[in-house]
């Protein structure tokens, strides 16, 4: 059997399937993983500082998003098990990285293109300019970790949180990497404002963070199996997906423990299922709220303390009707034989 360091075990874990072993937040309003239960509002809260979390070396030149990113992700590997001393305890070849963020840099953007309209070329920054590609956040965790696996950015709507946590476990069933750290990060400034119209109140400045694993590798290592992730459906519209992840209703519709709906969703396409709404709490998170979805389903099934009786939890994300929506189930780990 193969005991973790915090008493669960993979034991009974198909060695293929892609377990969720680390859970990072820098979100305001939270001290870590169990406070994205909390279905309080948290508004009012002051802005997460990146150097009270991580300390203020590295991050001078870094835009808001990447900083955010960098806590999220040291706070991720470190639950994971994947730091000893600061530094990675793995193989940096076999650990990728996947980060969504759909407005992360607006802010840098824009400020560039302010500069050249007012200063011209002259007036642009040479050490802020870099921050105006979208991949740096990706970029800087690689670097900052040493994690020189696959490096992805997903930039993709409503779905791209969903979507990030996708394809980094397609990387790592393709044998791609071992594991992979998955970061959703959004920042609230008033580009993003602007642009979407709302107050920094109702918007997500923060990130989150996941470390996905193959069983096998997480096994070899003695890692703690925090949910096993199940079915993905990208469909058009919430109710296709669902009926892709629990089958149709007139088929015998399974029925998940607990629905994360996506942003200000109402309908009931799971039935009598209890539903939370993390951007009641956390603000619109658009490219960051798939990963945050999947995040508090995996601290739910942690906080139920290995009782294997528990269901599905079921997190979308996207639009309705014939919009673009994407869905997971994670289960929690089998009972250990």
């Amino acid at each position: 059997m193969n005991h973790s360091r915090n008493g669960r075990d993979t034991a009974g874990v198909p060695a293929a399937e892609v377990l969720v072993t680390g859970i990072g937040t820098a979100l305001p309003g939270t001290t870590g993983p169990a406070d994205l239960l909390d279905a309080r509002p948290a508004p009012g809260h002051d802005p997460v500082d990146p150097g009270a979390l991580i300390g203020r070396r590295g991050l001078r030149y870094k835009d808001r998003a990447s900083q955010l990113a960098l806590c999220a992700a040291e706070a991720g590997l470190r639950d994971a098990g994947l730091l000893s001393d600061g530094a990675l305890s793995v193989p940096g070849t076999s650990t990728g990285v996947v980060v969504s963020s759909n407005l992360g840099n607006l802010d840098t953007v824009c400020e560039v293109a302010d500069g050249i309209k007012e200063h011209g070329v002259a007036g642009i920054s040479p050490m802020g300019l870099p921050n105006a590609s979208s991949n740096v956040p990706a970029s800087s965790l690689a670097i900052r970790h040493g994690l020189r696996g696959p490096n992805l950015m997903v930039c993709n709507g409503a779905t791209s949180g969903l979507d990030a946590v996708h394809w980094a476990a397609v990387m790592i069933r393709a044998g791609r990497a071992d594991r992979v750290l998955v970061v959703g990060v959004e920042t609230a400034n008033r580009y993003v404002e602007g642009l979407l119209g709302r107050p920094s109140a109702e918007l997500l400045d923060g990130a989150v963070a996941l470390v996905l694993e193959r069983a096998s590798a997480a096994a070899e290592r003695g890692a703690a199996g925090l949910a096993v992730l199940g079915g993905y459906a990208r469909e058009a519209g919430v109710a296709a997906c669902l009926d892709r992840l629990l089958g149709t209703p007139g088929d015998g519709r399974r029925a998940p423990d607990l629905w994360f709906v996506p942003e200000g969703h109402r309908g009931n396409e799971a039935g009598d299922v209890p539903r939370h709404d993390l951007t009641h709490r956390f603000g619109s998170a658009s490219g960051a709220l798939g990963v945050l979805q999947c995040a508090a389903a995996a601290g739910r099934l942690r906080a139920e303390g290995g009782d294997h009786r528990s269901g599905a939890v079921l997190v979308t994300s996207g639009g309705d009707r014939d919009d673009a929506s994407a869905g997971f189930l994670l289960t929690p780990l089998p009972a250990a034989p």
